[in-house]
């Protein structure tokens, strides 16, 4: 490593210490806890409504509906379990295809294959992050056709084109406006995965709003967690009560009788997590800010030291999840990343792209020059809440 590099990674590495003084080993993103969680977890245990049959379940949908003023949110076990049941209330069957992005987790692409489709990757873009509409414009146009039952189909393979998932990577909000518009040219169905964007905007809209359904995330690394958990987001009526019907084993209510009149899941959140997701909704608008505070800062940094820093777009608004750099090229991005976890502050690459994990290895994609590049360069920097803001 340079002389040059190991000043700046120096610099930096010195500056996300000061940022949290509290860490011994600062981490990537920890949970804070600041206010109910533990009273409202003990009352889960006084009253025994440790299941998803409680008061805090019911509470903690309502908070989140008002949140982001979706009018419908049914809580899960986590986001991947939400992703896959939004996918099957947008209407993937097996055998249908769904396109999605390669830059994401691995769960959105397994949600896919729960359903028994296949996943297709599109490019990413480098504005926001996230699926590019234009590759996702020519793709369609080049390989697909709207058959006379009024569905897509892939003219390759000819297998249905049922459904796609733009991600809003790291919290920063992708284009969705325009993949809607696309998508609805050729009748395809938007399932939005925002499981990293709580509180995160596409002009007034709240991310996993403006397609046909959508999803959150409250694994213990987010912004507002659960322990594990998710929520689907929809604004349709006849969508809630069918996902909140399924992610119950489909049990009917009898008098005595155990029935259930389809194949269900066992989705449910349950009280204790939801408990705890009530808690930390009472201080979003606080976390929040100090997560935008801290971005500031990085940005400030990174503008003083000719490091390339990601930042909101006009006309949309991040939560700042995770914080993110672009480095010069893979090798320097694994020089930095070797530097800054052997001195105790954690940093994580993004995620290895889907086509090259060996399950999704021969699904089809499109060219993907933007995501391996991101891949390459992508590292994601300390973003907890600061306590000494």
């Amino acid at each position: 490593m340079g002389m040059k590099s190991e000043t700046k990674f120096e610099k930096l590495v010195t500056f996300i210490k000061d940022l949290y003084p509290e860490y011994e080993k600062v981490p990537l993103h920890a949970p804070v806890f600041l206010g109910n969680e533990k009273q409202y977890l003990s009352e889960c245990i006084e009253t025994t409504y440790v299941s998803y049959v409680g008061r805090f379940v019911e509470k903690f949908e309502l908070e989140i509906q008002n949140f982001t003023k979706a009018n419908y949110a049914i809580a899960t076990v986590n986001g991947t379990s939400a992703l896959h049941i939004a996918l099957l209330m947008a209407g993937v069957e097996s055998n249908d295809e769904v396109l999605t992005q390669a830059l994401t987790f691995v769960a959105t692409t397994n949600a896919i294959k729960y359903c028994n489709a296949e996943p297709v990757f599109i490019d990413s873009e480098r504005e926001q992050l996230g699926m590019d509409p234009v590759v996702l414009s020519d793709f369609l146009y080049k390989n697909a056709r709207i058959g006379d039952d009024g569905f897509c189909y892939n003219i390759s393979t000819k297998r249905r084109i049922m459904a796609c998932v733009p991600v809003h990577i790291f919290g920063h909000p992708s284009r969705t406006t325009e993949i809607l518009s696309i998508c609805n040219e050729f009748n395809i169905k938007v399932v939005e995965d925002a499981a990293e964007a709580l509180g995160s905007y596409e002009g007034a809209n709240h991310c996993g709003l403006k397609g046909d359904i959508g999803i959150l995330s409250f694994n213990g690394n987010k912004l507002v967690t659960t322990g594990g958990g998710g929520m689907i987001l929809t604004n349709d009526k006849e969508l809630a009560e069918r996902a909140r019907h399924i992610t119950t084993t489909a049990r009917v209510i009898k008098q005595f009788d155990f029935f259930h009149d389809q194949l269900g899941y066992n989705y449910r959140m349950t009280n204790l997590n939801a408990a705890v997701g009530l808690a930390q909704m009472e201080n979003i608008s606080k976390v929040l800010s100090n997560k935008r505070k801290t971005a500031q800062l990085y940005a400030d940094f990174c503008r003083d030291h000719e490091l390339n820093f990601f930042e909101e777009k006009t006309g949309y608004t991040s939560n700042y999840w995770l914080n993110t750099i672009f480095l010069k090229d893979k090798s320097e991005r694994d020089e930095f990343l070797q530097y800054s976890n052997s001195r105790g502050v954690m940093t994580r690459p993004a995620w290895t792209l889907m086509p090259d994990l060996p399950m999704y290895r021969n699904c089809q994609q499109s060219k993907l020059d933007v995501a391996r590049d991101l891949a390459d360069r992508i590292v994601n920097l300390p973003s907890s809440f600061r306590s000494n803001e």
